[in-house]
């Protein structure tokens, strides 16, 4: 809703309220509404222009207010504010406005508070109100300010300060318009009596604070026509506009007029009247602002206030003296430094008073008098401010033995009283020794507690002081001054960076990190940021000495971590601020203050006296008895002590560049704190772990034992502290120490030279304290002496003042060396771009001097000289890594380098002093220190080979010996050989130490060998001479290394430079020096010498030997190969001592065979590699080559075994290399391998022979036993194979029958070796040597006659190994003849089994077999027989074959041999048939005698330990053995039958059918014993007679013994089966053949049949109803069906019972019909079918007269005819069903019928019946 409306509404209201009592109002109101509405905005415009209807649109709304109605006049001035706002009020009704509200103003508060509202609309949308006008307005407000009525006053205040603040606004933008109309301008008189000219709201700006001035002092306004104004009120509004418009007052000179004459005095007059706190408060909040605003515009009165308020500050040290009445009150005092507070805080100002008033001559000492006054105000109270305890460190004794007036609280206090006043020396101003006896302990200083929520000067609205607590005026003094301190380096620390570090600079100009202090006379004298960088340095120069006496008071005292921080911050600006002005002795004063406080003396000193405690055990009350305290912790720096620390390195790292000879005093410092913090620094209570405690105040951080936890400590949290607090931890006090050396590299050249000086300068005097002379260490002869003391100072007083200050010991500091060689160390490492670019005089000649002069002091602690040439060292080992490629340069650099180095490595003169273990040490170092040089920068040398080998030398200096006068220096052990060569000469040196020096330094000599190509030919001539030494040292290492480097370094340059033909002669000359001297070593007594020198001697011939002529080549072979071998050998073939006399360890024997041994790997290695190249091409290549094979022959045989190996191994290379060879050189091939082979030949005899052989050495012979190992035997066939591909090559065809048969003699040989140390499982695979041996036997070539068999016999023999050969290998070593083994138990001992090698044989036999079966030799010579003997050898032993695999599952080795031989039974089987006469029969015979043993080995088997198998295992392993069964069957009876085959074998295969049918193995009867005949005599007769004796004695056969039954009843039943079947006419093929075989086997059938029916017979009888086993029923039904179903041929029967089986089988003689019928009948039944039934008719009619039940079983129906096979058994089997209980029984669904012995007898007479016509 806009302003018009709401006037319309207003005045709506208006007519309505006054409708009834002013009806003249309410006419008046309508009409005003009625133009509105007819045109508002005509209206308005007439209101504004004061147009005709203005008096009427006012007239209602100046009725209202002159109403008593208060609602008519609320209404009424909401109407005319509306009116304002709209502005529709014309200029001449403003009058009558003013006057209307102020007769309106008796009303109620409403109307009053809407009056002000009213007022403020007015004034604010009127410019023009002004002068009079103006004056009445605020009178108005002024009458309601003083209203009794809180809102009223208030609200009144607040208008007026609103309505001041506008007239100022006012005037303001009338200075800025600077536009005032000259009959606006009107003349004032000011308060000089002066006159001015001003605009009409400048004079009412001047006006209104004219009289706010004259009301404030009790005077009559000009202006306002007020009688009486609050004093309170004024100031406030004074103090409003001096706050808002300073700048215009500054900028009219009457409104400062007014401040001078009317203001200044009303304040000074206030302030020197009774204090009452409110006027107070606020006089000095304007005097504050004066102070601020206008202290230059009103000098003589700001020196004034300004001296008041430092006289107010320092009166109460005065008030004793003065009246109680005139005393100021205490908060009078804060008041005044809560100002001063703030004035302190403006830098600006206070360089500004320091100018205006202490710069002068006349003028008055402001800044002296407040720095003073500050000083003592924080000294004034010192027993409330308490003691810091932990600024004088931890753990350190709090009893004093310093103070003559042995006040115990002074000794309490643990400050360095002395020490600190001796700072400010002449500032006698200090009171701080007058005050230490009274200082107690306090609470201290915190914000938390010492300040107040609202400062005292803020606080308006209080009517009296607030309670202050009493430490809030020392907490006030300490800001004060910690904000001077702060404004001092805030502005200079700016202008500083400006002009030193960011300042322009010309082209190549560098950035200075690290600057100079300021040189005052270099900068622009005018400009204003000297004129105050002037005013600075002048007020710290003069101020300096109290500031320092106040912070060194303050900060010892009970502050809180706040305080501590800015005090602390306060004495870092001081000391920046002095720095950065060249105030030399201010900042020197400010640093060894920070020092003291850093390191407390006290602490360094107790550490001396310290002694761990033995036990954790209270003391406390024997220690309070004898009023000591303990300290709980080591002594050590607290955190407050470690912050300072912090402070003072910062510092002296901001003023790096400019603290010159001050340095000293800082590294002093620094290093008794690194002495303090290395020493107890893993004790100290400041690190991280109590960097959060609350420790703010020292007796926070520092609770004597007892007292409790302390109220600071109790705080749950605390807020993050300061970055000053934090990592206070020795670690980062050590990392910030480490930072300012660090910093050395930004500085200065000069400015660098100073912190050299003076670090060497600390040092010194450091390392004179602990020499045994107390000297103080100065440099070499040629050195100026100012430059290790460059401070002047004398030995004597030098030597007094380190011992007072520092406190540090002999004894500890010996611990850890000196801190200054440390740190130089460190600095140089920083700097050694210095070291290397700058002149030597700035930092290589002071450094070196001072390391080399310590290291040359003999007096000094050997710790110290040894940390000195460390530091040097470290030095010299990096400058070279940081050179240019400058040549020049370098040159100087390593020159100078090399020389500092030489004076500490050479020795010096032999004196009784140098010769001590420090000397020793040092020179060490140096040499290490040169390995270091050459390692990383020995490539780079351009000068100096000369010197370097000077230092090598002087540690390696032996006599050189003859080689006749050469000593042995490692024998321990004769080894029987007087003609010995002599080894190399080896130089001794057993000086103590030496050996040391000797190693180093040739790691030296092996980086000059790297580099040595670099090297002219007098410098390698040296290198040579000087490796030669090293080469005969006693250290086996250093020997060793030598001769490595001799050849890679040296031979490799030599080799290089000849390539160059001019040079190639001289080069040549010196290489084959290197060789022979090579050569001599390689026979060296030392093992490792002689390993070293062998390998590099022919390395150097791999290496090189391409390169090589023949003649080099021949000599290389001739004089240094064999001469080599031949040397070695007479070692090697030494017999070795008695084993008594062996000690532990590696013997000499061995050693010499490990030099062999390497040998002879290079040997081959090089024949291999240069054979085709070089060495065949020789004229001597064959006697070479015999020598060579010779010697490795002669190695095999004659050396100890472990010799073997490597020398076959060497043999197989050579011989390899043959392959390569072409074709104009095979002559010299094929003798070459002829040679080998007869080397193998001799070898493989002394296989055969077990390695014994019969050795003659010398005058000694004995029989020596030297096995061959497993490794030796595989190289040894390796040879075989390389030598037999050579061979194939050159003439491919296949070596003669007969060598072939000599090289499987060797191959049998090797396998079956029975004394090798070092077998290896063979069961689940194939040893490396069976596996070579089958890869040679393999390699043969099968075509030539002969060579099959040969092959396949042996393989044979390979099968029977794990079952004929199988041993345990003796437990003896081979490698140390006659040593004595422990006897190991026979289960744990290792076996040799050879069951690998026969399961790979088994498969390969057959295959071989299959490849050759059509060649008649197969059969001939017996290969065949040795296959199938070979199989049955498993198959008899089946399950006591040994197990196939330890960690496989393999089949076992009778099935592979089982299913093997029946692969070879099925083909050979018919392959004897078909060859026919192209074997013999003795062949024949012994073939199937083969077959028929392996049969019987399958079938009768023992089987008993598969007892222990499952059930379905057991079932699985006969119906494997069901095989056997179907071989026979099917591959065996068809061709047994042959006329060859004797009968012998034929009756053999029954008789095992028989014993393999056998169900019991007690049987009660007893055979006929035809199993038991091998051949047959008179069989069937004997089996007929048998019968008969059976049959008349059956009744006293008979026996009740059970019997066991077999295990495998199915396989019984199976051979039972096959007999049957053998013997019956079920098949036409093969008739012959079957006819003869069932002629010779039915007598065993017939037997086994008639056993078991007797014996059942006999048994019936006495067993009675006793029930039989269940197998002899089933045996018995069995038995009966096959004898009911069985058809012989025609004529078996009689045939196998006659004198000729074999003839009569096919053909019987006919019947003869004259024999009686007796006799004639049974003839003719016996050439029937059924003969057998009648032959069995006896027992038949027994069975059937049987008058018990007989067994009886369920079959299937129809039953299996005889007819089936074998495997119809297993169904038979099936179908017998349990007996049962109805025997009427006879068909059950025409599918089962049920069967008894009685009537299968009967059916079985029957069939007898039928045959013979009974029936």
């Amino acid at each position: 809703m806009s302003s018009l409306a709401f006037l319309v509404t207003e005045l709506q209201s208006l007519a309505s309220e006054s409708r009834r009592k002013h009806p003249e109002i309410r006419e008046a109101a309508e009409k005003s509404l009625a133009i509105l509405r007819s045109s508002p905005e005509q209206a308005i415009a007439s209101l504004a222009s004061d147009g005709a209807q203005s008096d009427d649109l006012l007239r209602p709304v100046f009725m209202g207010c002159a109403t008593k109605n208060a609602k008519v006049v609320a209404i009424s001035l909401g109407s005319l504010q509306r009116l304002i706002a709209l502005k529709a009020v014309p200029k001449s009704a403003v009058p009558l406005i003013i006057s209307t509200m102020s007769d309106a103003m008796s009303q109620g508060v409403d109307i009053q508070l809407r009056i002000l509202q009213t007022l403020v609309s007015l004034i604010t949308n009127f410019p023009s109100v002004h002068g009079d006008l103006l004056g009445e307005a605020l009178l108005l407000c002024f009458k309601l300010q003083d209203s009794r009525i809180a809102v009223v006053s208030s609200t009144a205040a607040a208008t007026l300060r609103q309505l001041v603040m506008f007239v100022f606004d006012k005037m303001v933008d009338e200075d800025r318009r600077n536009a005032t109309p000259a009959d606006a301008v009107s003349e004032i008189t000011l308060p000089n009596g002066s006159t001015a000219s001003l605009g009409p709201y400048a004079t009412d700006a001047y006006s209104v604070f004219e009289d706010l001035c004259l009301l404030a002092n009790m005077e009559r306004p000009h202006f306002l026509h007020l009688e009486y104004l609050h004093k309170t009120f004024a100031l406030e509004l004074i103090e409003s506009v001096l706050t808002n418009y300073h700048e215009l007052f500054r900028q009219h000179s009457e409104l400062l007029l007014l401040l001078q004459h009317h203001l200044c005095p009303l304040l000074l007059k206030s302030l020197s009247e009774r204090a009452v706190f409110p006027l107070t408060l606020r006089c000095f909040r304007v005097v504050f602002l004066l102070l601020k605003k206008f202290s230059f515009e009103l000098k003589t009165e700001a020196e004034v206030f300004f001296m008041l308020l430092i006289k107010i500050v320092s009166e109460d040290l005065e008030s004793s003296t003065l009246d109680h009445a005139e005393a100021r009150p205490p908060w009078m005092r804060v008041l005044a430094m809560e100002i001063m507070r703030g004035l302190c805080s403006d830098a600006e100002l206070i360089r500004n008073i320091w100018d205006r008033y202490d710069a002068r001559q006349s003028g008055a000492k402001v800044f002296t008098c407040l720095i003073s006054a500050l000083k003592r105000l924080v000294t004034e109270k010192p027993a409330l401010l308490g003691v810091c305890t932990q600024m004088s460190g931890v753990g350190v004794y709090s009893h004093s033995t310093e103070g003559a007036s042995g006040s115990s609280s002074a000794s309490g206090y643990g400050l360095d009283v002395g020490g600190v006043a001796g700072i400010v020396a002449t500032a006698a101003s200090a009171t701080v020794s007058g005050v230490v006896g009274m200082i107690g302990s306090g609470s201290g200083l915190s914000i938390q507690q010492s300040g107040m929520k609202l400062q005292c000067i803020d606080q308006l609205d209080k009517a009296d002081s607030p309670p202050i607590p009493e430490t809030y005026i020392y907490l006030l003094a300490v800001q004060c001054i910690v904000s001077l301190c702060e404004g001092f380096a805030s502005f200079t620390g700016p202008l500083y960076t400006s002009i030193m570090v960011q300042r322009p600079r010309t082209a190549g100009e560098s950035i200075i990190h690290a600057p100079p202090a300021l040189d005052m006379s270099l900068l622009p004298p005018d400009e204003p940021a000297t004129i105050h960088l002037g005013i600075v340095r002048a007020m710290v120069e003069h101020g300096w000495p109290a500031l320092l006496a106040a912070l060194s008071f303050i900060i010892s005292t009970n502050l809180s971590d706040e305080l501590f921080v800015d005090v602390l911050t306060g004495y870092q600006a001081m000391a920046n601020v002095a720095g950065m002005l060249s105030l030399t002795t201010p900042r020197d004063a400010f640093f060894t203050s920070l020092s003291k406080f850093a390191v407390p003396s006290r602490v360094v000193s107790s550490l001396e006296s310290y002694i761990e405690p033995h036990t954790p055990r209270s003391s406390t009350l024997l220690t309070d008895n004898l009023g000591l305290t303990v300290p709980p912790v080591p002594p050590g720096l607290s955190e407050r002590n470690l912050v300072c620390l912090k402070v003072l390195i910062s510092s002296a790292l901001f003023l790096a560049g400019s603290l010159g000879e001050s340095w000293y005093s800082i590294l002093e410092a620094v290093q008794n704190a690194d002495y303090v913090l290395t020493l107890k620094g893993s004790q100290l209570p400041s690190s991280r772990r109590n960097s959060t405690v609350p420790g703010a105040a020292g007796t926070a951080s520092r609770v004597p034992s007892g007292t409790g936890v302390p109220e600071s400590a109790k705080v749950p949290s605390q807020p993050p502290r300061h970055p000053l607090l934090v990592d206070t931890d020795p670690e980062s006090i050590q990392l910030a120490i480490q930072r300012l050396f660090e910093a050395s590299k930004i500085l200065e050249d000069s400015a660098f030279q100073d912190f050299v000086r003076a670090l060497c300068r600390l040092s010194s005097e450091m390392v004179g304290m602990q020499s045994d002379t107390n000297e103080i260490v100065n440099g070499e002869s040629d050195g100026p002496e100012e430059l290790l003391n460059p401070g002047g100072l004398s030995p004597r007083v030098g030597l007094a003042h380190r011992r007072r200050v520092s406190g540090i010991h002999l004894p500890r500091t010996l611990r850890s060396g000196d801190f200054g060689i440390e740190r130089l160390g460190v600095v140089a490492m920083l700097n050694i771009h210095r070291l290397i670019y700058r002149s030597p005089e700035i930092a290589w000649d002071p450094m070196t001097t001072h390391l080399l002069s310590i290291i040359s002091l003999v007096s000094a602690p050997p710790a110290i000289r040894v940390q000195a040439a460390r530091v040097l060292d470290e030095c010299l080992v990096v400058i070279p890594r940081n050179l240019s490629p400058n040549q020049e340069l370098q040159a100087k650099v390593q020159r100078r380098v090399l020389d500092v180095l030489a004076k500490q490595t050479i020795s010096p003169p032999a004196d009784g002093i140098y010769n001590t273990s420090t000397n020793l040490e040092l020179r060490r170092m140096g040499l290490e220190t040169l390995h270091l040089i050459l390692q990383a920068s020995g490539h780079t040398l351009v000068v100096g080979w000369e010197t370097i080998f000077e230092m090598l030398g002087s540690v390696c200096k032996p006599a050189m010996l003859s080689r006749a006068d050469s000593i042995d220096s490692v024998s321990t052990i004769s080894l029987h050989d007087i003609n010995r060569p002599k080894p190399l000469p080896l130089g001794y040196n057993n000086e103590r130490g030496h050996t040391t020096l000797v190693k180093i330094a040739f790691q030296s000599m092996k980086l000059v060998c790297d580099s040595v190509s670099t090297l002219s030919p007098e410098h390698l001539r040296l290198c040579i001479a000087t490796l030669g030494q090293f080469g005969r040292q006693a250290e086996t290492n250093v020997a060793l290394t030598a001769a490595e480097s001799l050849l890679w370094s040296v031979s490799d340059s030599i080799q290089a430079k000849r390539r160059d033909a001019l040079i190639e002669p001289s080069y040549s000359e010196l290489w084959m020096f290197l060789l022979l001297e090579m050569l001599g070593l390689c026979t060296d007594a030392r093992p490792e010498i002689r390993v070293g020198a062998i390998q590099t001697l022919f390395r150097a011939m791999q290496l090189y030997g391409a390169t090589l002529s023949l003649d080099t080549w021949n000599d290389c072979m001739w004089k240094i190969t064999f001469p080599l071998l031949d040397s070695i050998s007479v070692q090697t073939r030494c017999v070795p001592p008695d084993p008594a006399v062996l000690s532990m360890g590696e013997t000499p024997e061995q050693a010499w065979d490990e030099s062999k041994s390497l040998s002879l790997q290079w040997i081959g290695t090089i024949i291999s590699e240069f054979l085709v190249s070089k060495i065949i091409r020789l004229q001597t290549f064959i006697d070479a080559w015999k020598v060579f094979v010779s010697h490795i022959k002669d190695t095999i045989l004659l050396d100890r075994r472990p010799l073997s190996l490597p020398a076959l191994q060497c043999l197989e290379k050579a011989v390899d290399s043959l392959l390569a060879v072409g074709g104009d050189l095979q002559a010299q091939v094929t003798e070459a391998w002829e040679y080998v082979w007869q080397a193998c030949n001799d070898i493989g005899t002394a296989i055969a022979q077990g390695g014994r052989l019969f050795l003659s050495l010398q005058r000694n012979a004995s029989t020596v036993h030297r096995p061959f190992t497993q490794d030796s035997l595989v190289a040894f066939t390796k040879v075989i194979r390389t030598t037999r591909r050579v061979s194939w090559q050159q003439t491919h065809t296949e070596w003669p029958l007969e060598r072939l048969t000599r090289l499987m003699e060797i191959l049998k040989g090797v396998v079956t070796y029975s004394s090798s140390p070092d077998y290896r499982p063979d069961i689940d695979g194939l040893t490396p040597l069976q596996a070579s041996v089958l890869e040679t036997a393999e390699s043969i070539e099968l075509t030539a006659p002969g060579v099959p068999s040969l092959v396949i016999r042996d393989l044979s023999e390979y099968v029977t190994l794990p079952f004929l050969a199988a041993f345990h290998p003796d437990q003896t070593d081979a490698s140390v003849p006659g040593t004595p083994v422990t006897p190991v138990p026979a289960s744990a001992r290792k076996q040799v089994t050879y069951i690998g090698l026969s399961k790979k044989a088994m498969p390969s036999l057959v295959e071989l077999y299959l490849r050759f079966r059509d060649h008649t030799e197969m059969y001939e010579d017996g290969t065949l027989e040795a296959v199938l003997s070979a199989y049955s050898i498993p198959m008899k032993l089946k399950y006591d074959c040994p197990s196939p695999s330890k960690f496989g599952k393999d089949p076992p080795l009778w099935k592979t041999a089982t299913t093997c031989f029946l692969r070879i039974v099925t083909e050979c089987a018919g392959n004897v048939s078909r060859l026919g006469q192209a074997i013999s029969n003795a062949r024949v015979e012994a073939i199937w005698r083969r077959v028929i043993e392996g049969f019987r080995g399958g079938i009768l088997a023992d089987c008993s330990a598969a007892e222990t198998l499952s059930v379905e295992e057991q079932e699985a392993e006969e119906n494997f053995d069901l095989a056997l069964i179907s071989s026979l069957e099917v591959d065996l009876v068809p061709h047994l039958g042959n006329p060859r085959v004797p009968d012998y074998l034929i009756v053999q295969l029954a008789k095992v059918l028989h014993k393999g049918s056998q169900l019991l193995q007690n049987s009660s009867m007893i055979s006929s014993g035809l199993e038991d005949d091998d051949r047959i005599t008179d069989s069937a007769h004997t089996s007929l007679d048998s019968y008969e004796h059976q049959i008349s004695n059956i009744q006293s056969l008979g026996s009740t013994t059970v019997g066991s039954a077999v295990l495998r009843e199915r396989f019984s039943f199976w051979c039972l089966d096959l007999l049957f079947l053998i013997c019956s006419n079920v098949t036409s093929d093969h008739a012959e053949s079957r006819r003869r075989v069932a002629a010779l086997c039915l007598p065993s059938l017939l037997d086994r049949c008639q056993t078991a029916m007797v014996s059942y017979i006999a048994d019936e009888a006495l067993r009675g109803s006793l029930p039989f086993p269940r197998v002899r029923e089933d045996e018995l039904l069995h038995i009966l069906r096959k004898l009911l179903k069985l058809k012989l041929w025609p004529g078996t029967f009689w045939a196998a019972f006659s004198d000729a089986p074999t003839k009569y089988s096919s053909v019987q003689p006919p019947v003869d019909p004259s024999l009686p019928a007796s006799a004639l009948i049974p003839d003719i039944v016996r050439r029937s079918s059924v003969a057998h039934l009648y032959h069995f008719y006896t027992i038949m009619c027994e069975l059937s007269s049987i008058p018990r039940q007989t067994p009886s079983a369920w079959i299937l129906s129809p039953p299996p005819t005889p007819a089936s096979s074998t495997h119809s058994r297993a169904p038979e089997d099936k179908g017998i069903l349990p007996n049962p209980s109805v025997s009427n029984v006879n068909v059950i669904r025409n599918e089962v019928t049920i069967i008894d012995a009685r009537g299968l007898a009967r059916e079985c007479l029957k069939v007898l019946g039928t045959e013979l016509g009974a029936i």
